[in-house]
């Protein structure tokens, strides 16, 4: 990913995604900023940027699948497999459901997860890694490799302490690229 596109893509998920006031976040924290990311994921050119960037992210680990647990990494998954297609390389998407549905396939996984398979676990934005954890789980649970856990923010607040010991760990910003302090 070219510099100028990392930047759009910041100033994009600034401008679109972040506010400011008093929050509680899925750790159970509270903050005093919120990033929901779906107000840029589902921007056309934020969404293709980050196609871009995931793809940048992950070209070096021979993944054969990228997602995690919905509803963040439902539109992370489906930019890196446009991005992976434009790109000539075959990717399998994924979302893994907060539970298994209970009505026809009752499956946790939806989409292809080959057995076996490399894959990118996906999150939006992580502050202590709990959500990216059961998808990670879940992961593993089908057989599958878990070759990195990517984010679009990370928060600096133990997600990355989470996941090293055991797992590459890519977030593509902190919070710090936003101007904002861990913790605030």
């Amino acid at each position: 990913m070219t510099e100028p596109s990392r930047r759009r893509l910041l100033e994009l998920f600034k401008t679109r995604a972040v506010s400011f006031g008093r929050f509680r976040l899925a750790s159970g924290r509270e903050s005093t900023y919120y990033i929901n990311s779906k107000k840029a994921l589902f921007h056309s050119e934020a969404a293709a940027l980050l196609g871009e960037a995931i793809c940048n992210l992950t070209k070096d680990l021979a993944i054969q699948a990228a997602g995690g647990l919905e509803v963040g990494a439902i539109p992370m998954a489906t930019a890196a497999v446009v991005r992976y297609h434009q790109e000539g390389r075959t990717l399998e998407g994924f979302f893994v459901r907060k539970q298994a549905k209970e009505h026809g396939s009752r499956e946790r996984i939806e989409g292809v997860l080959p057995a076996g398979a490399r894959v990118a676990v996906l999150d939006d934005v992580l502050t202590t890694g709990g959500s990216a954890l059961h998808a990670v789980e879940a992961v593993e649970a089908a057989g599958a490799t878990v070759a990195a856990v990517v984010c679009i923010v990370d928060r600096l607040q133990g997600a990355r302490e989470m996941f090293t010991p055991r797992y590459e760990y890519r977030p593509l910003f902190t919070i710090r690229d936003f101007g904002i302090e861990p913790g605030a």
